[in-house]
């Protein structure tokens, strides 16, 4: 059975975010994972497909490439279990983009179509502090997992964005620290600006559970930073690049699976032991 969501709700929250709020009968057999950066696939039809929401996934998968829905990852921001609400917070880049385009459209009665939801990552409650960094994409997940964080541990969050006017409100009952980075204080070829505000950062006392989501290359020096010289564990590090510059969503899927697997060889894994 498709599993589908109608519009109740859009709301702008910066001028490149805007939460949309799903409802309806097609929610019924949502079941929320255990992590707080979990997703759903939206599956969006081209315009001119000769179906609508809801649709046979499969069925509409053995249709001609030009008519077979496209999907895109959108990261859970909350569920309400009670109301059958699920509400997701998107980053939209004017009329770019299939998923972000749809946002900025949508309004009440659209429907959104999806697979999921999925995920891998939650904060340790017996870590001895948390970090969490990203830019505007990784901001549903690290406010969904910061209401996660135990009472009183700490947690550093550091997030890059344009400027004040795309700040959002982060709450956590973790003992909350968040330092905002914004590009325009650097120069617009600068893309380093993530990475010199976590290296000047201190981190909380260890063992460390870090995560770490957004752009490609800044995600990958980061990745390169906290494994390589700031000691975190790998096994305690959630680090994924959602997007990249340059790219559009389809280029950069046809060449992140190569891509991974050379970012692996920045921070080789340690060598296997005998026991």
């Amino acid at each position: 059975m498709a599993t589908y969501g109608e519009v109740v709700e859009v709301r702008r929250l910066t001028p490149r975010m805007v939460r949309v709020v799903l409802g309806g009968d097609g929610l019924d057999d949502f079941v929320p994972t255990e992590w707080t950066d979990q997703y759903v696939n939206a599956l969006f039809p081209p315009d001119d497909a000769p179906y609508t929401v809801p649709f046979d996934v499969d069925e509409a998968r053995a249709l001609a490439p030009e008519l077979r829905p496209v999907g895109r990852r959108y990261t859970v921001r909350a569920w309400d279990g009670g109301a059958r609400r699920l509400t997701l917070d998107v980053v939209t880049h004017g009329d770019v983009g299939r998923a972000g385009r749809w946002a900025a459209r949508a309004r009440p009665g659209d429907r959104l179509q999806f697979l999921g939801p999925s995920g891998g990552y939650a904060p340790d409650p017996e870590a001895g502090g948390h970090l969490m960094a990203g830019d505007e994409s990784a901001l549903p997940a690290i406010a969904a997992s910061l209401e996660r964080v135990a009472a009183g541990q700490p947690v550093v969050v550091v997030v890059v964005v344009d400027d004040e006017e795309h700040h959002v409100a982060l709450e956590s009952p973790g003992d909350l620290e968040v330092r905002w980075v914004h590009r325009a204080d650097a120069a617009p070829d600068d893309r380093g600006q993530l990475l010199r505000a976590v290296a000047g950062c201190p981190l909380p006392p260890g063992p460390v559970q870090a995560f770490v989501h957004g752009e490609a290359n800044e995600v990958r020096a980061l990745r390169r930073h906290l494994l390589g010289e700031r000691g975190i564990a790998r096994e305690r590090a959630s680090i994924s690049p959602y997007w990249r510059r340059d790219h559009t969503d389809e280029q950069w899927r046809q060449v992140k699976r190569e891509w991974l697997a050379d970012w692996e060889r920045d921070v080789p894994a340690p060598a296997a032991t005998d026991a």
